[in-house]
């Protein structure tokens, strides 16, 4: 199971304001398009959740700018699951203009579990067990980054080097 959603959308002109630039508001209506997808390789959709009962409302919003985006832009909308409870979840986003790979912004949302009669509940079966092995994923995978990192920082610390950086000394 994918734990992180990455979807292909093209900036259109009426997602711009009058500086030929995307109007802020659009990002986070990616990052819903984002968060959806997510769903989807999880293994169901949100509109199945509403049938069960189960909703996510957005109970916190955050999005940093870093470079715009324009009309006809290819942007990646890549979202993940940062943190989990049962009755709470965080998406993590970065919106990324496709031809140069360049962060046009990131950002994340925070939702609250509740049923059909909007009072916090917590999420039940299939669900809590996607995003709980969506959760345990993003540890994981943080973690061999981490163990990576270490290990790279280490060898440097220590004298050892790659083999190209041996060449490159030998050469001297």
């Amino acid at each position: 199971m994918s734990t992180t959603s990455e979807t292909l959308l093209r900036v259109r002109y009426a997602e711009t304001d009058q500086m030929a630039v995307v109007y802020h508001s659009n990002y986070l209506i990616w990052f819903e398009v984002g968060r959806v997808e997510l769903l989807r390789k999880l293994g169901f959709t949100y509109v199945e959740m509403e049938q069960d009962g189960l909703n996510l409302p957005v109970v916190e919003a955050r999005c940093r700018y870093k470079h715009p985006a324009r009309y006809d832009d290819e942007i990646l909308v890549r979202c993940h699951l940062s943190q989990m409870r049962p009755s709470l979840l965080r998406f993590h986003y970065e919106i990324i203009r496709n031809s140069d790979g360049r962060l046009l912004s990131e950002g994340e949302t925070v939702h609250v579990v509740v049923g059909a009669d909007m009072k916090r509940t917590h999420l039940t079966g299939k669900y809590l067990s996607a995003f709980h092995d969506a959760a345990e994923a993003i540890i994981t995978d943080a973690a061999h980054a981490a163990t990576k990192k270490s290990s790279r920082h280490h060898a440097h610390a220590h004298g050892s080097s790659t083999p190209e950086a041996a060449t490159t000394q030998e050469g001297k």
